[in-house]
């Protein structure tokens, strides 16, 4: 099934890997098999690793983004998804944190990491971090 991505001028997104810019006015794109997408509102740098559940999103963005080197990153991910497991009491996010798991068992690496990006966004509200967005600079390059 071909994926529609929907361009705002100057956005950029990674494509396998590599930093794609948008012209200067909205763009379609269309993907006709399989790639690894982000956008970049999505794309995490290593410098805005900076709380617990940055720290499982991180490397599941990699397993994504790099899908031949994941073993690399999984155990980070598993250490650091444990130790948030272990402080947190709320059901509905426990059982994300259980989903994301299992999507990475499963090498579905782009759902655990919209499962991750909903653990940073409770975090930020727990925490009182007005705009939840992934990192400060949010963008690829």
């Amino acid at each position: 099934m071909p994926l529609k991505l929907s361009l705002k001028p100057g956005e950029k997104f990674v494509l396998n890997g590599a930093v794609v810019q948008n012209g200067d006015r909205r763009g379609t794109l269309i993907l006709q098999n399989k790639a690894s997408v982000l956008r970049e509102k999505d794309i995490m740098q290593a410098e805005d690793v900076n709380s617990p559940a940055r720290h499982i999103y991180f490397p599941v963005m990699m397993m994504y983004l790099d899908e031949g080197g994941a073993t690399r990153y999984y155990d980070e991910f598993a250490l650091r998804l444990n130790e948030f497991m272990n402080v947190i009491r709320n059901p509905a996010v426990l059982a994300d944190c259980v989903a994301a798991s299992r999507h990475i068992m499963a090498r579905e690496y782009y759902k655990a990491l919209m499962l991750c990006r909903k653990l940073v966004e409770y975090e930020d509200e727990r925490l009182g971090n007005g705009a939840s967005g992934l990192s400060a600079g949010g963008g690829a390059g």
